[in-house]
């Protein structure tokens, strides 16, 4: 017990101070974990609301715009974040023992802590809209409680390969803007064939954001409602995308521990 107590206090400390470092030094701070994505929002929103017509398709276009926006901003931080916490926690990894699984881990609750900013920015927008919170709403607990799982086993796939391929990193700041256009966050999944419906549900990124859309959107129109159950033409459909997340974070844990032992020399 000591031991649990002695790993969740240094993992409180250094996700606070991972969050700390990320604003400190600028001149607005904690606003810039806002500001961030409501000026991607607004660049995209002119672009595709306004200029490519997107807006017109729905009223809530601009709410799904900014819940795609705010999902993914979290994916792209943490995972991009995580993929160098090893290395550049180097005096850590070779000075102190404790469960390296800390270190990412703490980065991801990082970038959760600024997500959980940003859902707040959500709440001012569904309450702009005037749309009556429902029972059902509390299904968003456990479809960001798998996101989450789903991003830290990406998270440690990364800072493993980082440790020894540094190219990594290159490989995926193009793979993080290519999830971007590939996942519904800007335009409709209804825009897809039903073959594109099927592929883009594969991705656990896709089933969360659509089925958050679902659940909150309630009144919007049925193609905008389209979740994994429709795309697989059953209601077990759905466990693929949760057993991909599932399946994400056992290999990333066991490809940390393999390669942990080996940290402190590769770093």
């Amino acid at each position: 017990m000591s031991r649990l107590r002695r790993n969740l206090r240094i993992l409180h400390v250094l996700a606070a101070m991972d969050f700390k470092l990320k604003y400190s030094g600028s001149a607005l701070g904690y606003v810039w974990s806002v500001i961030k994505p409501l000026s991607l929002f607004t660049m995209l929103y002119i672009v595709f609301a306004k200029l490519f017509k997107l807006g017109e398709i729905s009223a809530y276009y601009p709410l799904a715009l900014l819940t795609g926006i705010v999902l993914y901003t979290f994916f792209a931080d943490a995972t991009t974040l995580a993929m160098s916490s090893i290395v550049s926690r180097e005096t850590l990894v070779r000075k102190m023992s404790f469960p390296r699984l800390i270190i990412p881990t703490s980065t991801t609750l990082a970038a959760a802590i600024t997500f959980c900013v940003n859902i707040v920015v959500v709440g001012v927008f569904v309450a702009w809209n005037q749309i009556p919170p429902r029972l059902n709403w509390i299904l968003i607990v456990p479809l960001l409680l798998q996101f989450y799982v789903f991003t830290l086993g990406v998270s440690l796939i990364l800072a493993t390969l980082f440790v020894r391929f540094r190219d990594i990193g290159q490989i995926w700041e193009l793979a993080t803007q290519l999830i971007l256009y590939a996942t519904p966050v800007i335009y409709p999944i209804g825009f897809l064939p039903p073959w594109g419906r099927t592929i883009a549900f594969l991705s656990p990124i896709t089933q969360v954001l659509q089925d958050i859309r679902a659940i909150v959107l309630y009144p919007d129109l049925a193609s905008n409602r389209i979740t994994a159950t429709d795309a697989f033409g059953s209601s077990a459909g759905r466990l693929i995308p949760i057993g991909i997340t599932l399946a994400i974070f056992a290999l990333g844990l066991v490809l940390f521990k393999r390669q942990e032992p080996w940290f402190a020399e590769r770093v």
